[in-house]
């Protein structure tokens, strides 16, 4: 157990968190593993599913040694590593799942945000509770008010508490909510298999586009819009998907 561990099963390739004893908690170790394990994607990898060993977290976040045995100058260092992380699965050429399967804080929450979907139970709780170590939440944190609204988002990062899904209106942020623990798996299964419905070719485009439109405004989102449409539609995979699709 240690450096989350990496399996493909055809189009699927799984990311787990593997520090179970330590509620899947990253070392900078384990979030250069997952920046390359979401970069180095053989052809047959369609999606990517994170999610964390065991039933008791997705993950607590990073872990304390990491900012215990840290000097006071390391600080640039390590938020730099967690935000190529971070980065890298927010870009990733295939549609990224978080199979959140327990308590879901801090960079593991960040990482779960990066992700284009989530899945979660009911049970699952979430926060940013940096504030209390006395540091800010940064990075993908600066996506949490899309997800929950400016005011539940201000009080996540300036109180650091932990909330239940179940707490508040979670339709924003997670995709697929279920019940019970054991209906992740199903979750997880429907929304890759309509995932692999679409070209290869087109879901890597359209990622990039909502990237472009998250972070530019209107005019040029649409320039960049018209932009892969064309090229995307000049690709023999496009016209083979066309050709071969039935209403």
């Amino acid at each position: 157990m240690g450096l989350p561990r990496v399996h493909d099963d055809g189009a699927v390739r799984t990311i787990t968190l593997d520090r179970p004893e330590a509620a899947n908690a990253l070392r900078l170790d384990d979030v250069d593993a997952v920046a390359a394990a979401v970069t180095d994607l053989p052809p047959a990898v369609r999606v990517v599913v994170l999610t964390g060993a065991g039933d008791r977290a997705f993950g607590a976040g990073m872990h304390l040694e990491v900012f215990r045995s840290a000097a006071p100058g390391d600080g640039r260092a390590i938020i730099s590593r967690l935000a190529d992380c971070l980065r890298a699965v927010r870009t990733a050429p295939v549609p990224t799942i978080a199979r959140l399967n327990g308590a879901c804080l801090g960079a593991a929450f960040e990482l779960a945000l990066a992700c284009d979907l989530r899945v979660a139970h009911t049970g699952v709780r979430v926060g940013l509770p940096e504030v209390r170590l006395g540091i800010p939440s940064v990075v993908d944190a600066a996506l949490l008010p899309r997800y929950v609204g400016d005011s539940l988002a201000a009080e996540m990062v300036l109180l650091g508490g932990v909330h239940a899904l179940d707490s508040f209106d979670a339709r924003s942020l997670v995709n697929r909510l279920v019940t019970d623990p054991s209906g992740l798996d199903g979750a997880v299964a429907g929304l890759v298999a309509e995932l692999l419905v679409p070209t290869r070719e087109v879901l890597a485009a359209q990622k990039a586009l909502v990237g472009t439109w998250r972070e530019q405004g209107l005019t040029a989102s649409v320039e960049a819009s018209v932009d892969t449409f064309a090229e995307v539609f000049a690709l023999p995979a496009t016209r083979a998907a066309i050709a071969r699709y039935r209403p």
